[in-house]
């Protein structure tokens, strides 16, 4: 047991994400990844608060709690702790956490750039409050589902270019978009703000997220209120959270902002994320997005959700938006890899995509530097049910 010390596949102590798995025959707990196995929390640090089923009650607890737990479990681990570890392979890893609100931003330049291209190829690429704040849409976390969940194509209403009248029935254009998420542990009162400043205080830790996308039903249905069945359907998350504290190293400045911000969206703790981001389709690698050329940080999409008093709770979470890059082999979903579907991907076995059919697997992976993965998510589509 001694060699799980020296840990170099991202899940050492420089890491230690949480998560909730069940071993076989057992109640779901809650954990903490060590290389190709799990410590039981509950057992480890003789603490209920690590039995339950969900890492709310935990991230409630703040951010002095947060510290105190990751140090004692360092602390175990890195001196050769052997009990309460659980071989990955004998369990089975659930939901993280018990999902509240959940909202999704488009903070990408890079994606929003490209999508306003397809879209409007002959009008302004990026709508005029893009750079002056972070744009995004109220989710539903109903539907958030953990990583290997099979993703049912969506069905509703679709209508074609030429096309008079919609008609009704699977999606044609089914997508994925690579997008890193972030979960509130202790929440803030209604009628309050988080400040950039406080985002550390207020968000347990960060995830990978696909924001599952029904092209054809999102453009019928998206004007004049935006997103609704077209992403309603699955939002697949991964099984476990990075705590902020394993990405301090990994701090990065924002792009150059071509208009100046207000105040709420400025201030020393705006500092995006530089992590590396990769998409395989089928087990094909098709993309390699970077976080760090995101446009809007995770601190000010905090602090845009709550300008205007709205409350947040402990399990709320909000993500990204698609991650794209200034390359065509960074874009983030196959509508910006296939350009709108005009030009398909090759894939090694001589297929192409423009986009996802039935029994495509997708699967998003990340790192933040060698010494901290945040493993994947991934989902199989599944014919339209009826």
């Amino acid at each position: 047991m001694k060699g799980l010390i020296n840990v170099d596949d991202g899940f050492g102590l420089a890491n230690l994400p949480y998560g909730v798995f069940a071993p076989a025959g057992g109640p779901a707990r809650c954990g903490v990844r060590f290389g190709d196995r799990v410590l039981d929390l509950a057992a480890a640090l003789d603490d209920p608060v690590f039995a339950a089923g969900s890492l709310n009650g935990f991230m409630a607890q703040g951010r002095e709690r947060w510290t105190a737990v990751r140090e004692r479990v360092a602390d175990l681990l890195g001196n050769g702790y052997a009990e309460h570890l659980y071989p990955l392979a004998d369990v089975t890893s659930r939901l993280p956490f018990t999902p509240g609100d959940y909202v999704d931003f488009y903070a990408s330049e890079y994606h929003a750039t490209n999508v306003g291209r397809i879209f409007r190829p002959d009008g302004d690429a990026l709508t005029p409050n893009w750079k002056h704040l972070p744009i995004g849409y109220h989710g539903r976390s109903g539907t958030i589902v953990p990583s290997g969940t099979p993703v049912i194509r969506p069905s509703g209403q679709r209508k074609a270019a030429g096309v008079a009248e919609p008609v009704y029935g699977a999606s044609r254009r089914l997508d994925f978009e690579a997008e890193v998420g972030f979960v509130i542990g202790t929440g803030s009162a209604l009628g309050s703000r988080v400040t950039v400043a406080d985002f550390g205080e207020h968000v347990f830790g960060v995830f990978l997220l696909n924001d599952w996308s029904a092209r054809d039903i999102q453009a019928w249905e998206y004007v004049p209120l935006g997103p609704f069945l077209g992403k309603s359907f699955a939002t697949s998350i991964s099984p476990w959270i990075v705590p902020l504290d394993a990405l301090a190293h990994r701090r990065v400045a924002p792009p150059p902002r071509s208009h100046e911000l207000l105040e709420y969206l400025s201030g020393v703790m705006t500092s995006g994320l530089d992590l590396d981001l990769e998409v395989r389709l089928n087990g094909n690698v098709i993309s390699r997005p970077p976080f760090s050329a995101m446009y809007w940080t995770p601190a000010q999409m905090l602090a845009h959700m709550t300008v205007n008093g709205a409350s947040t709770r402990t399990g709320d979470c909000y993500a990204s938006g698609t991650v794209s890059g200034p390359e065509r082999e960074q874009r983030g979903c196959l509508l910006e890899l296939s350009w709108g579907g005009t030009e398909p991907l090759s894939l090694p076995d001589g297929t192409t995509r423009t986009f996802l059919e039935d029994g495509d697997e997708l699967t998003i992976s990340a790192t933040a530097g060698p010494d901290v993965s945040f493993g994947e998510v991934a989902g199989v589509v599944k014919p339209a049910v009826g």
